[in-house]
């Protein structure tokens, strides 16, 4: 059992500097505040295969996530596929950027969900939950890019 939710938001910034703020993985602390700890592996630039490791906090109770990316495309488009066991988790994910005018970037950010063992009866409320959120999740994205300094 599954389900999605989306978020959408445009950034006032040119997609290559969304592109790598978004790829660097380890800035989702900054926009997420369920993400209380995350590191890649291996350091350096993110590729294909690379994993997040991250501690999350969810509705009182924290739980080790890890993710590995299993697509990029510069400049617009990451996926990714949760690799950790918990009973809630990110089956698939990813965020699809396109550049619009004046030099911004729109983000489509989604993740499906799926319930494993007690998770299977969570699905509804966590989706729910996520879908309610999305729009202020894509608003701390934007908010998140935004403050951050270009890369060089």
């Amino acid at each position: 059992m599954s389900g999605r939710f989306e978020a959408s938001t445009d950034i006032d910034r040119p997609i290559a500097e969304v592109f790598a703020y978004l790829a660097q993985g380890t800035n989702d602390p900054e926009f997420s505040p369920r993400v209380q700890k995350i590191v890649k592996e291996p350091a350096g630039p993110t590729d294909v295969g690379t994993v997040f490791q991250s501690t999350v906090k969810d509705a009182g109770m924290k739980s080790r996530r890890e993710f590995r990316i299993t697509e990029l495309a510069a400049p617009s488009r990451i996926r990714w596929m949760e690799t950790s066991k918990n009973s809630l988790m990110a089956r698939e994910g990813g965020y699809d950027l396109e550049a619009i005018s004046d030099g911004r970037t729109r983000v489509r950010l989604f993740n499906v969900l799926e319930g494993h063992g007690v998770g299977k009866l969570l699905l509804g409320f966590a989706l729910g939950a996520a879908r309610k959120d999305a729009p202020a999740f894509g608003e701390r994205i934007k908010k998140a890019v935004e403050a951050s300094r270009p890369s060089a």
